[in-house]
């Protein structure tokens, strides 16, 4: 292992440890308290700047260090327009649902979502609802996140010989664990993320996810803070990045196998993912590893990126190609140019973007307005968020929560444009593999910044931004099934202790369904995040701000609303898969299925209410004819 691959190791082992002593402190400041309320809300107890970075550690989830970056690699300056209303989302979601939310929770002693609709509306079957489209949901969430951390950890650990032999060695013994289209190396790392994150969040519970969350919030801010110097001053400023991308074409995406003149060694022989390689005047890099079994002479195919503008060709054979062993001969095939912007350059710096497979382009006009309401609606509407509202401590924390996280947002995604339209620049080819452009470059800028540890702490930020969301999620599906289902529905009089097993246990089958999801990776993270982050708000939003404002609002409504939005939602989805064949929707006027999802959601609310039964008299005035100090449950101004 080199000194360099040593420095950043030892870094990012360091940032590891300090995550898992405040697991274990959290553990042992809830360890004499009730624990229900200790281990999923902290005891209702979240102060400004935990609320803050809690809430915006959990919402800058993979999408944001991972998904977000592929596609601002992938379409260019356009993402800037399409990310435009995040900024703003603190406002909506906190300013609309937080203090109704928070004093709502308090009044019926309600631990999740779903309890606080059962309780809003008297409704065992409501409750049951919520929690089984809840679970499945964030499942599908949780599998782009351990997704990311895997690629971190198969980036960091490249360089380790021992990391390597183990790979090698999966392959061969289990190679059932490694699905075709993916790498040993990817698979190893997955485990390990897998044991990590889990083994935490189950340990320390609500606490330890807080306290972590603040530690993973102020590396990520400063992380990107760094990256936009560095990426900067290495692309010779924005002025210069942008030109070179004014100049560039798309690429070409296709895949080739390595084939040998002689059998490979016992050890096998392996082509590293980032390789390039030239055939004739054609330039081309690998987007993963290729490997050679023992005993065999050709690797299984990998993909490819072939470069196409001739002064980005100048401009990677001046940095130097280390050529392939003579021995090694690559055959490539199955080359495709982009649906939008094949043979054009300035697709990159103007709208709607390149795209391999919309001839329309990434974002269309109408598609960009849908947008801007896209991140408000379905960052106020995420149950995660929800979660976050229930624990805070006082109205003065919530105002002074929403100003901290407008800021914080600003400072983390205005940066990330700049950032990865400059790793255009300075990491070209990753186009088959988007999703490894944030530890790509977070390697990238450390070394030319000839500071090797600083890679440890830079990758640190996309992994505290899976990590975040995991340990969030993990934590949100298992007091549902422990609460809303288990305790609500079969013993309620259950002891402490069963409830602390079961939860334990129920963490951990998570952490296994989606470490078993993330072993067949997409190629676009965010897509994922997107379907699944508007579905939840799609269910959600709906009922539960209506549930808090609306006197009238009933039980058939809330179910109306609840099934309609996502159904709307869904059809789309599947509309677009059938017709198109891929995980692209159906846009009825260029509007996004999420616009769409939540106007049926409020229809289907409307009509439940006049077509159902109405709404109990003692629960409308349990909640909206009584004066919150009445109750004595009012929260701090």
């Amino acid at each position: 292992m080199s000194s360099e691959s040593g420095a950043s190791l030892g870094a990012f082992l360091a940032y590891t440890a300090v995550v898992l002593a405040l697991a274990w402190m959290a553990r042992r400041a809830g360890a004499k308290k009730a624990f229900l309320s200790e281990y999923f809300l902290g005891n209702r107890g979240l102060g400004m700047v935990a609320l803050a970075l809690t809430f915006g550690a959990t919402s800058a989830s993979a999408g944001s260090f991972a998904g977000f970056p592929s596609l601002i690699y992938a379409h260019g300056w356009v993402l800037a327009l399409w990310i435009a209303s995040y900024m703003i989302f603190p406002l909506c979601g906190m300013g609309l649902l937080g203090k109704r939310l928070n004093h709502m929770a308090r009044m019926t002693g309600a631990i999740t979502v779903p309890d606080v609709l059962r309780e809003r509306f008297d409704s065992r079957t409501l409750a049951l609802m919520s929690t089984v489209l809840l679970a499945l949901l964030l499942t599908v969430y949780l599998v782009p996140q351990f997704t990311l951390a895997s690629l971190i950890m198969q980036q960091l650990l490249q360089g380790v010989p021992a990391y390597q032999q183990a790979s090698l060695g999966l392959a061969q013994t289990v190679p059932w664990l490694v699905p075709a289209g993916t790498s040993a190396e990817y698979v190893l790392g997955l485990l390990i993320f897998a044991v990590l994150v889990v083994g935490y969040t189950a340990f320390g519970g609500f606490r330890a996810v807080v306290w972590t969350d603040i530690l993973q919030g102020f590396v990520m801010v400063m992380g990107v803070l760094v990256m936009l110097v560095l990426a900067l001053w290495q692309a010779g400023g924005l002025k210069t990045a942008t030109r070179m991308m004014q100049d560039m074409e798309p690429p070409r995406l296709g895949r080739a196998i390595f084939v040998s003149n002689v059998d490979a060694p016992p050890s096998g022989v392996r082509v590293a993912s980032d390789s390039w390689f030239t055939t004739e005047d054609r330039l081309f890099r690998t987007g993963e590893s290729a490997i050679i079994l023992p005993g065999t002479r050709t690797s299984t195919p990998v993909r490819v990126v072939e470069i196409m503008s001739d002064e980005e060709k100048t401009r990677i054979r001046q940095r130097g190609i280390d050529p392939l062993p003579r021995t090694i001969t690559p055959q490539v095939s199955g080359l495709e140019p982009y649906a939008r912007g094949a043979g054009q350059s300035g697709v990159y710096v103007q709208p709607p973007g390149p795209s391999p497979s919309d001839r329309d382009g990434f974002l269309p006009l109408g598609l960009a307005v849908s947008f801007f309401a896209f991140w408000a609606l379905s960052g106020t509407g995420q149950p995660g968020n929800m979660v976050r509202l229930m624990a805070f401590s006082s109205t003065r924390t919530l105002k002074r929560a929403i100003a901290a996280l407008s800021i914080y947002f600003t400072l983390i995604y205005v940066p990330l444009v700049i950032i990865f339209c400059c790793a255009r620049i300075l990491a070209p080819g990753l186009d088959h593999t988007p999703d490894r452009i944030m530890p790509v470059m977070a390697f990238l800028l450390a070394d030319g910044a000839h500071v090797p540890w600083l890679a440890g702490l830079l990758i640190a930020v996309p992994f505290a931004a899976a990590m975040s969301t995991v340990d969030s999620f993990m934590l949100m599906i298992t007091s549902s099934v422990v609460r809303d289902v288990y305790q609500q529905n079969m013993r309620p009089a259950a002891r402490s202790s069963t409830l602390r097993r079961l939860s334990y246990a129920c963490t951990i089958i998570i952490g296994v369904v989606a470490t078993a999801g993330a072993l067949f990776p997409p190629q676009f993270l965010q897509y994922i995040i997107v379907f699944t982050g508007g579905g939840l708000a799609v269910a959600f939003l709906g009922p539960v701000a209506l549930a808090l404002y609306w006197p009238r609002f009933n039980k058939a409504g809330a179910m109306a609303s609840m099934v309609g939005g996502f159904v709307a939602y869904l059809a789309l989805y599947l509309a677009g898969f059938v017709a198109l064949g891929a995980i692209t929707p159906i846009r009825p006027l260029g509007l996004d299925p999420l616009i769409w999802g939540f106007l049926a959601s409020l229809g289907c609310a409307a009509l439940g209410v006049a077509f159902g039964q109405a709404a109990p008299e003692h629960l409308v005035r349990r909640y909206f004819c009584t004066s919150p100090a009445a109750n004595g449950m009012s929260i701090a101004k």
